[in-house]
């Protein structure tokens, strides 16, 4: 197998630029950007602030780092870190600051402790009606294992849960109404409890994240977070605001000038990653979910494109003069978050396929190929109003072969 023209391998970086390590000049670095601060996990395992235009090298779960880049969030629940704080209500519990080590390394952990069978902490939020949130939390057992998170609307006086998890970290299992949950786990016996629900409509009263403590004992909480959307994203602090913080959209590409380092008429694009899909049915807001671009910022319509669409990997190639070439899809199903993936697609005249993981994912055998020099850039995060940018995606390996590559040569370029 030749050698890659462009490599990026997630490893160098500095602020507003990611380091490719080829072509040996910096035509192939890639442009930063992102207007404000966000966090990431380090190889220790700590969570960590970076400022604005900083890249996320992020750690969690994996031996070698990913490119982490997210789409803009905001976590509307206030006093993240301080459950002593206005926002918090405690029913039957006590709470007690600076407990633990938390996850970002700072003695500010807050312990939860009840001697009731039952207590509660209330942390009011203020939602939309029929809306998919994601409610996350770090949580650590001290005398008891198990957590418990709900998600309320009040109701005649009473409290109704739109959505309910239960955790036992001494046995990592979920238990789950009306949501759906999922855990990461940290170093030091901390996990992020993750769930997704829909909020009620309509909404009936004050809506709260109830985090309940079902049997006598007390576990560690740090780091609250409440934010639209399928999935949990990445730690953001709110200190005190009620109407939430925000963390914008990442932006990494190479805008242009590539035309002498990408082969016009013939190639393979490689990468290896993994996403967060954002479940939806709006059609107009489910397309589109692009994994990687290549083409030229002034007609993204004309290059390769792969993009995830309702569970289903696509690959589309479009030249100048071409009739668009659908490369092949996934079986319905088969793309899955948190899920490493390895796809190449290879481009040439009668010869256009994509290997998904060491398997055929499609192939066309008729078109002719000649980009025209229509192939000058790559984009992780294309976001125009057409292009939105929606899902999460960690990149741990980007390459960009001058010359077709024989299914033997494909299929040992994506095996996992």
């Amino acid at each position: 197998m030749t050698n890659p023209k462009l490599a990026l391998i997630p490893s160098g970086y500095k602020t507003a630029t990611v380091y490719s390590i080829l072509p040996n000049n910096t035509d192939g670095d890639f442009a930063y950007e992102r207007n404000g601060s966000a966090t990431r996990v380090r190889k220790d395992g700590l969570i960590e602030e970076v400022v604005d235009d900083t890249p996320r090298l992020d750690w969690l779960n994996s031996d070698c780092p990913s490119l982490l880049l997210e789409p803009q969030r905001t976590n509307i629940q206030a006093y993240s870190e301080n459950f002593s704080g206005a926002a918090w209500t405690p029913s039957l519990v006590t709470i007690t600051a600076n407990s633990s080590i938390c996850p970002n390394g700072e003695l500010t952990a807050y312990k939860l402790e009840t001697t009731s069978s039952v207590g509660s902490l209330n942390g009011f939020l203020q939602i939309t009606a029929n809306t998919e949130y994601t409610y996350s939390l770090f949580v650590k057992a001290d005398t008891t294992s198990i957590c418990k998170i709900e998600l309320t609307d009040r109701i005649n006086s009473s409290d109704y849960y739109y959505g309910l998890v239960t955790f036992d970290m001494s046995t990592e299992t979920l238990s789950t109404n009306l949501a759906t949950a999922s855990f990461d786990k940290l170093d030091g016996g901390w996990y992020r409890l993750k769930m997704t629900a829909t909020s009620p409509n309509p909404i009936q009263g004050s809506t709260n994240a109830k985090i309940f403590l079902p049997e006598v004992g007390s576990i560690f909480i740090w780091g609250a977070q409440m934010e639209a959307g399928g999935y949990a994203t990445s730690y953001i602090k709110n200190v005190d605001d009620i109407n939430g913080v925000t963390r914008l959209v990442d932006s990494c590409e190479v805008a242009s000038g590539l035309e002498n380092v990408i082969n016009q008429t013939e190639g393979v694009f490689y990468i290896e990653f993994e996403y967060l899909y954002e479940t939806t049915t709006d059609s107009s807001t489910d397309a589109n979910r692009d994994i990687l671009v290549l083409g030229t910022a002034s007609d993204i319509s004309e290059g390769i494109s792969i993009d995830n669409f309702r569970s289903q990997f696509r690959v589309f190639i479009q030249g100048s003069g071409m009739t668009t070439q659908s490369v092949g899809a996934s079986t319905t199903g088969s793309s899955q978050p948190n899920t490493r993936y390895k796809l190449a697609v290879n481009y040439k005249s009668g010869d256009n396929k994509a290997y998904l993981n060491g398997s055929l994912l499609g192939s066309v055998q008729t078109g002719d190929v000649n980009f025209a020099t229509d192939l000058d850039g790559i984009f992780f995060s294309y976001n125009s109003g057409s292009r939105p940018f929606k899902n999460q995606k960690k990149v741990y390996d980007l390459r960009v072969y001058d010359t077709a590559l024989t299914d033997a040569e494909l299929t040992e370029l994506t095996t996992i």
